[in-house]
């Protein structure tokens, strides 16, 4: 029999253990699947939007390969780190194991002011309004009146929807009490998604990009100039664009052509007339803060998204010691695919900064790292160490190949991975593994959740749910959870 440890619970791990079963050549498999939270489906359970029921409805398929009787979940156990079990030890245990622990880390913008108080990833957005147990409390300056979201994925286009999302539609997902209160008490009116290329260089998809367009009350604005820049959008029908290009393109003519201009913020040259450089603030704000012809929230009841483009962050502005608007350089294609500086500026004014502009793996303790890659160096899913294959370790997933793809990308890079275990196998199982490893865990001081106690924490979330006269409502904090996971009342 082989033992096989999969590290990492979300679609890359169940995709591992599903090609696992799923493969000939090996007939006995037994697959322990762990997770450093008590709960599975990683980034379908705390990545997906609320409002996504079809994407979270995922968790089916994945919920039927985790309740094979080959595979066995093992929540709550950390896995490298000062409290966690040291890959070396874990590798005593099992013939193989794979890490498909993901790409935690967002990407930083690496530019002044963007640690002001208001301004944070779009991932640790995502976690708040997903009930994710590290999640802080925060009311992520939800009383702000106009938010930037830098990046055009689907990522920014997901936070920008549920800025501009009522919560009265929301109540009907899964989102936790705080973050359904702090949405309902929001006063942003006006969202800038912005990107600094082009749209036919932005990472949307043409659904999300289209239900923005169907949010109630909602209006979307684009620029019909800033579209006009790109070469894609000015001359489709002369370049082999891609589909969802062209589809998303033509998106964004309808709301150009029946929408009203994208304002200006505060334009100006690099310089003013005494030839020198503006300060943080001073083009845009006066000594009490108000914006002189910065975009900023409307007056009006409904909610205004626009669509940004060719506009590069340079500096993040400040107000009272927090976020009070975005400078950004305008930019222009130069030709080569990417974007030069016209040397001329924008400031849009914000009290709400999120940046989207990607992820980045995080290095385990006790694994070989590529820091500039952010992933873990391997040859078709076996671990390099110093360039040579190790014995029984395997990645797969957003740590093997970066974070690229869709949901479904892990199906295939899974499948590479597994062929190499299993081509690997004859070596592996004459490895010693343990009998009973989870009997060892306990002894090193871990306390797994199992599959019960998931159940056990599904039930509780239901059961809040009936008392909220909502469907289930995700428990937000550790000890919430682990109660939950035992069977306790809180």
């Amino acid at each position: 029999m082989l033992r096989v440890a999969v590290v990492g619970s979300g679609p890359s791990g169940v995709y591992t253990a599903q090609a696992l079963l799923n493969q000939s050549l090996v007939p006995e498999v037994r697959v322990h699947v762990l997770d450093r939270l008590p709960t599975p489906y990683g980034l379908v359970r705390y990545g997906v939007a609320p409002d996504h029921e079809k994407i979270k409805s995922l968790q089916n398929s994945l919920r039927a390969v985790l309740e094979d009787e080959r595979v066995t979940f093992v929540g709550h156990v950390q896995i490298g780190g000062a409290d966690g079990v040291p890959p070396a030890r874990l590798a005593e245990l099992y013939h193989a194991v794979v890490y498909c622990v993901g790409a935690a880390a967002d990407r930083p913008l690496a530019v002044p002011g963007e640690e002001l108080p208001g301004s944070c990833s779009a991932t640790r957005f995502v976690s708040w309004y997903s009930a994710h147990p590290d999640s802080a409390p925060d009311d992520f300056a939800l009383r702000a009146r106009s938010a930037v979201v830098i990046g055009v994925g689907n990522v920014a286009v997901d936070v920008a929807r549920i800025l501009a999302r009522g919560a009265d539609e929301l109540r009907a997902t899964d989102v936790p009490r705080a973050a359904l209160g702090a949405l309902a008490g929001s006063r942003v009116r006006e969202v800038h998604i912005v990107g600094r290329r082009g749209p036919s260089q932005a990472r949307f998809t043409t659904k999300e990009l289209r239900e923005l367009g169907a949010l109630p009350g909602a209006r979307i604005l684009v620029d019909p100039a800033e579209l006009a820049r790109d070469p894609a959008y000015a001359a489709p029908d002369g370049l082999p664009l891609p589909a969802v290009v062209r589809r998303n393109l033509e998106v964004l003519r309808g709301w150009a052509v029946r929408g009203e201009p994208a304002p200006s913020g505060a334009v100006y040259e690099a310089h003013d007339p005494s030839g020198v450089p503006y300060g943080p603030s001073e083009a845009v704000y006066g000594a009490h803060g108000a914006a002189h012809g910065a975009s900023g929230a409307v007056s009006d009841g409904g909610r205004r998204i626009r669509l940004r483009f060719f506009l590069r962050p340079v500096e993040l502005l400040e107000r009272g010691g927090r976020v009070a608007g975005v400078r950004f350089a305008r930019t222009v294609p130069d030709g080569a695919g990417g974007v030069q500086d016209t040397g001329t500026y924008e400031d849009i004014e914000a009290q709400l900064v999120l940046r989207a502009v990607g992820y980045r793996g995080v290095e385990l303790p006790g694994l070989p790292f590529d820091p500039v890659r952010g992933t873990v160096p391997h040859a078709a899913g076996r671990v390099l160490r110093d360039g040579v294959p190790s014995p029984g370790e395997y990645v797969a997933g957003w740590i093997k190949r970066g974070p690229t793809g869709v949901i479904g990308s892990n199906r295939s890079c899974a499948k590479e991975t597994v062929a190499s275990l299993i081509e690997d196998a004859p070596l592996l199982a004459r490895r010693p593994a343990a009998d009973d490893p989870l009997a060892v865990l306990r002894a090193w001081g871990q306390r797994p959740v199992e599959w019960d106690g998931w159940l056990s924490i599904e039930r509780a979330e239901e059961a809040l749910g009936r008392s909220l006269g909502r469907g289930p409502v995700k428990i937000p904090d550790w000890p919430g959870l682990l109660a939950a996971a035992r069977g306790e009342e809180r």
